[in-house]
This record gives C-alpha cells, sequence and structure tokens, in this order.
C-alpha cells in the first residue's frame, strides 16, 4: 500500500534500516569487484580482482585497495585525490580533481588518478545511498511513477548541491512497493555526459542496514530505457562491514 508521496523518503530511509541507526555508525568496509565497457572505452585494464572499499559515512571521504600495485591505495576527497603507500607515502596527487575531466567525451582516455577519483565519488556514493539524501543541501521530490515490466516503481527526484561530488546534479531514483532502491538514473558528467541507468538488486543486510549487492549500470537510450547489450559498469559488493558505535 503506497504512503503519502510527502512521506516518501522517511519511507525510503526506514526500509534501509533507518537514519538513526545509520548514523551511529562512521564509515562502511566493503569488497568490491568491477566489470564493464567503461574502463575499455577509457584507454584503462579491468581485472577480476576483488579490492577492499572504504567509505566514511558523514564526510566525503574513501579509499580502495590495492590500486595500481599491492601497497598502494586511493585517498578521496572531492577537493583532493592522491594514490599513496599503505604507510601513507605519496605516489601521485591531483587538487581539484574535477577540473581535469574538463572537455572530456566519452573515449577521451584517463589517467590513474582520473580513475581514482572517479572511483572514489562514486563508490561514495553508492555505499552511503539512500541515507546521502538527507544530507545538507540535498533536496528531494516525488515525481511521477514509472512502468518497470509489470512493475509500477516510484521515483524521487534528488537535487545535489555544487559541494558533493557526484555523476550529476539531478539524478532519478526508483523504488519499489517494499520502499526498497530498485533502479537509479544519472548521466555521467566526467565522461561525456553518458546517459545511465543502474539497476540495484540482491540486497545483503549488516548491523540493521541493507545494501544492494549487485549494481549494473547500462546506457539509456532517449525513451529513458536500459540498453542491455550495453553494459557499461557492473559492481558486485560483499563483506560488508558498518564500522562505528553500533549498537
Amino acid at each position: 500500500m503506497n504512503k503519502p508521496q510527502s512521506e516518501l523518503l522517511g519511507w525510503v530511509l526506514d526500509a534501509h534500516g533507518g537514519l538513526d541507526r545509520w548514523r551511529k555508525f562512521s564509515r562502511v568496509e566493503a569488497n568490491i569487484t568491477s566489470g564493464g565497457a567503461l574502463w575499455g572505452m577509457k584507454g584503462m585494464k579491468q581485472d577480476s580482482m576483488s579490492r577492499q572499499m572504504t567509505v566514511w559515512l558523514h564526510e566525503q571521504r574513501a579509499s580502495v585497495m590495492p590500486f595500481g600495485a599491492p601497497n598502494q591505495r586511493t585517498a578521496y576527497s572531492p577537493e583532493r585525490i592522491a594514490i599513496e603507500t599503505v604507510d601513507g607515502t605519496l605516489i601521485a596527487e591531483r587538487l581539484d580533481p574535477r577540473s581535469a575531466f574538463l572537455g572530456h567525451g566519452e573515449t577521451t582516455p584517463w589517467d590513474p588518478l582520473h580513475r581514482a577519483y572517479f572511483n572514489g565519488y562514486a563508490l561514495w556514493s553508492y555505499l552511503t545511498m539512500p541515507f546521502l539524501f538527507s544530507l545538507p543541501g540535498v533536496r528531494t521530490e516525488e515525481v511521477e511513477p514509472w512502468q518497470e515490466g509489470a512493475a509500477l516503481w516510484r521515483r524521487l527526484r534528488v537535487r545535489f548541491p555544487a559541494d558533493i561530488a557526484t555523476h550529476c546534479p539531478v539524478q532519478d531514483f526508483y523504488f519499489g512497493d517494499d520502499f526498497l532502491l530498485r533502479r537509479h538514473d544519472y548521466s555521467v558528467d566526467v565522461s561525456g555526459g553518458i546517459p545511465a541507468a543502474q539497476y540495484v538488486h540482491d540486497y545483503v543486510s549488516s548491523s540493521g542496514l541493507l545494501m544492494p549487492s549487485k549494481r549494473r549500470a547500462y546506457r539509456r537510450d532517449s525513451s529513458g530505457r536500459a540498453i542491455e547489450e550495453e553494459l557499461l559498469v557492473s559492481i558486485d559488493i560483499s563483506n560488508v562491514n558498518y564500522v562505528g558505535a553500533g549498537f
């Protein structure tokens, strides 16, 4: 049974474990395995190795390891991206990293710092959804529902402020009858504005919080449908662990 429209965001947050519970933790750790065509489009090699991703929940900060070498990791924030060794020795860094994507098209090659920045902001947002919608300056509104096969999904349109690094300023999120996230639409502004529809499924529970363990982002056509033959990015997530005060 649908709840009143004005309450949709609250029901979404509750369905994923509740905002009060989420606020008790400081970061989340998980193993990630990535694939898809995007990496080849950017001239990057992609392997099937599982990597350790750490995301801070209440600040835009993330790190993945190994990155480039077994003893290296990334250090992401919107203002700076760096590659460093596990003992903190700096390998490379870029300040104001978003500006390094100006003028990029879909197939503009990336260097390791481009990739590290993309990984940082994208995984930070994925691993904090939908709770990041409650951050200061983020605005949400319910828009018309979407028919997906036999299902009718409710949609939130989310507008992000300039100080939150993400795919694009306005994104759409689709929710099932259980108020769990099913799909996420956006444009990849750092890669020529590729229109994407990302489907999420196979939820896992950790410390009472729910997170989809599989993400599949496809190119989106002009009618808003996913082009299944064009898988841009796949992400498998496992061993999710929330760290902090907990319960």
